[in-house]
């Protein structure tokens, strides 16, 4: 799977734009939120990814709609697919890659996140 790299645009036209790698879209998420999007008939919304203190390693993923972004958050925007990351999360997802699998078994986001160092068996919690 290859993603294609986001494109970061700040939420005010002042804004500094992040600095590292940004947050990724891979093409099965983009795919993915499309649909979500279109089914919810809310194109301009986005999903909201954060990193809170919790989870059995210390840190948890949290993802929401959120219809707009916040005045400090980081877009990410790839095909009109938008994500939106508050600055404290941002230090800790720089260079992850949001991917949608789908098997037998399960289907869901996951976060590849290169900035981990351990994560719990579940995929939601882990320590950088």
């Amino acid at each position: 799977m290859t993603a294609a790299p986001a494109i970061s645009t700040p939420a005010k036209p002042d804004s500094a734009k992040p600095a590292g790698k940004g947050v990724l879209l891979g093409d099965s998420a983009v795919d993915r939120l499309k649909k979500l999007l279109a089914e919810r008939q809310t194109p301009l919304a986005g999903l909201r990814i954060a990193v809170k203190g919790g989870g059995c390693s210390g840190l948890a993923y949290h993802m929401e709609w959120a219809e707009a972004p916040r005045e400090r958050d980081k877009i990410f925007e790839r095909e009109g697919v938008r994500i939106f990351v508050d600055p404290k999360s941002y230090l800790y997802l720089m260079g992850t890659e949001l991917i949608f699998e789908e098997t037998m078994m399960a289907s869901g986001f996951k976060l590849q996140n290169p900035n981990e160092k351990t994560a719990c068996g579940c995929g939601e919690s882990f320590t950088v």
